[in-house]
């Protein structure tokens, strides 16, 4: 099971990585992914 999570992440970091043609790029993709795992991890202030 860990075997083919690990696949499905890696396959997921290779066309992601294959998308973006320079390493600015890459470094935007990284960027824009770490910002929209923060909005995800911020809680919600619906309380």
């Amino acid at each position: 099971m860990k075997s083919l999570v690990f696949l499905i992440i890696l396959s997921g970091m290779i066309l992601s990585l294959s998308a973006c043609n320079t390493i600015r790029g890459a470094g935007e993709d990284v960027a824009y992914t770490g910002g929209a795992i923060e909005r995800a991890a911020t809680p919600s202030s619906y309380y």
